[in-house]
């Protein structure tokens, strides 16, 4: 792996800043990258029986908090690589609040509209980074990422879909027309990954091509930030101290798809449901 550092500097955080987004960063080798790519790819088969008969909105589960019943998915969002470049942005106290893959297998139909990654989350403050790895090449013949840039320095309204082929909890769009036209294209190679604020507004068209899109999303946050929306929230802790307790601790898993992992990872899914579908029919009791 390249030794160069993915800590940001004063320029690059000042259009961070601006922007809403920096990128390219190198999380791991190509080689490295691709290795991880066929260890998700034999997850996924784990499910195959459950996940053939469901919708791309409808797989969503099996894809989100992996970090809590696969060491080595934990391995990923706990690499220094990625963690220097948060910290170089967000601070020295920083934890993990979420994670979730994005795979777009061939000719897949699932997409990601135009949205802010802020809408529904329920968090105190934007102080909050979105870390996206691409794990197999991305880019517009296979459906990749795309920015607006500056959208970040406001919440825009959503509207939410539902839509089955939308990879978004809620299906949730922005509700005011977005210029596509100043999109940036966010191209990746295995390896590759970029930082975007919670704001940011940006999507992803469906995959026409015959390769995989694999991505990888990990929602970072300072530990000064809380849940407002929900009675209760946990995240990782994973660099520097948290001297706030806003959220309870997580546990990482010791061994992948232990029993005492899994029970863990549906209870942590279960509250985070009861946040991201606050005010609709599918909210968790």
């Amino acid at each position: 792996m390249t030794s160069l550092s993915t800590k940001l500097d004063a320029r690059e955080r000042a259009q961070y800043q601006a922007r809403g987004y920096h990128f390219p960063l190198r999380a791991y080798s190509v080689e490295e990258a691709s290795a991880l790519a066929e260890r998700f790819l034999l997850h996924w088969q784990h499910y195959s029986e459950q996940l053939t008969p469901l919708l791309p909105r409808e797989r969503v589960a099996f894809s989100v908090e992996n970090h809590l019943f696969l060491r080595w998915v934990y391995e990923i969002v706990t690499n220094p690589r990625i963690l220097d470049a948060v910290e170089s942005v967000l601070g020295p106290n920083v934890m993990v609040w979420s994670s979730q893959w994005f795979p777009k297998f061939p000719h897949d139909k699932a997409f990601v509209s135009w949205h802010q990654d802020a809408t529904y989350w329920g968090l105190s403050s934007p102080d909050v980074m979105t870390v996206w790895v691409a794990f197999t090449p991305a880019n517009l013949l296979n459906g990749c990422m795309k920015y607006i840039p500056g959208s970040h320095l406001a919440q825009l309204e959503h509207r939410d879909t539902f839509d089955k082929a939308n990879l978004l909890s809620r299906g949730q769009e922005i509700a005011v027309e977005v210029d596509a036209g100043k999109a940036v294209t966010l191209e990746l190679q295995p390896g590759e990954m970029s930082l975007h604020h919670v704001r940011l507004v940006h999507g992803s068209d469906r995959n026409p091509s015959g390769r995989r899109r694999i991505g990888f999303a990990i929602r970072y946050l300072p530990t000064h930030v809380r849940q407002v929306v929900g009675s209760s929230d946990s995240a990782t802790l994973v660099r520097g101290v948290d001297a706030f307790g806003n959220f309870a601790p997580e546990r990482p898993p010791e061994l992948d798809y232990s029993q005492a992992a899994r029970a863990y990872h549906g209870s942590v899914l279960n509250r985070a449901n009861q946040v991201l579908y606050r005010g609709t029919d599918r909210a968790p009791a």
